[in-house]
């Protein structure tokens, strides 16, 4: 039983995989520019979906300078290379997803996706090494990492060919929301690590049901558009990860960590 549990994730992976396979090529919908709130504030085009951006930075860079200096914590120290990625990714998500709603079209977009992409990977490889301290945290992060890039490079260069194709990058997207859950369940996480990265996941799948239906929010609220909607959810995902980052260097905090539970 053990054993097989220690290769569901991977095994959830391949699934997955062999079934986007299946499936074949996803296009990125035909009207993807073309966002609902197209008003300009301050002399900044698309001001709202750009200037909601910035919580990204302001919570990348938060969880950098309470983090960086306890980075050998115990608590922290397995999954470090992980949450650093994330982090500072956070930040890259907040440049790259505002100078892509500047002037939304494909070729920004490739920055925004990098940037969500290898935030993914960080916090795939942080929660991983927190599940088995015993892995090559460091040599986790990059494979991940390099997974990440490729997704979207494989997007873009198969969108240049006339036939863009976002499997690689929906399995990156989705892949945290799944496998996190599972690593936790099986390597028997703290109850409160549990509750914070449930609560983070509800709020990312809340923030893409905002992006879904961006004009029907826009049209019936008038103030706010479901994009704009989608990255304040978001950012308040990464915000709760980042608190429970933070948490954990609390005397008397559960260490996330089997080996040191042990």
């Amino acid at each position: 039983m053990d054993r097989f549990l220690s290769h569901l994730p991977f095994s959830i992976v391949l699934c997955a995989g062999l079934g986007l396979l299946l499936v074949g090529p996803i296009a990125q919908p035909e009207h993807f520019h073309e966002f609902a709130d197209r008003r300009t504030m301050f002399g900044v085009p698309n001001a709202a979906d750009v200037l909601s951006n910035a919580g990204f930075a302001i919570v990348g860079l938060w969880g950098l300078a309470r983090l960086w200096p306890a980075r050998a914590h115990r608590a922290l120290s397995a999954a470090w290379p992980g949450c650093r990625l994330f982090l500072a990714a956070l930040v890259l998500t907040a440049a790259g997803s505002a100078f892509y709603h500047l002037a939304p079209d494909n070729g920004r977009l490739v920055w925004d996706r990098l940037a969500i992409a290898l935030a993914c990977a960080g916090l795939l490889a942080a929660v991983r090494a927190d599940s088995r301290p015993d892995t090559n945290a460091r040599l986790g992060v990059a494979l991940l990492a390099v997974a990440a890039l490729a997704s979207v490079i494989w997007w873009r260069l198969t969108d240049i060919a006339g036939a863009g194709d976002l499997r690689p990058y929906v399995l990156v997207q989705a892949s945290p929301l799944v496998l996190i859950p599972v690593w936790h369940a099986i390597h028997g996480a703290p109850r409160d690590e549990r509750i914070a990265f449930g609560a983070a996941i509800l709020l990312y799948v809340a923030a893409k049901a905002a992006e879904l239906n961006d004009q029907a929010l826009f049209a019936a609220l008038q103030w706010v558009s479901g994009h704009t909607v989608k990255h304040l959810l978001a950012t308040a995902a990464s915000a709760v990860i980042t608190f429970q980052l933070i948490r954990r260097l609390r005397p008397g905090t559960a260490s996330p960590s089997p080996s040191a539970r042990a």
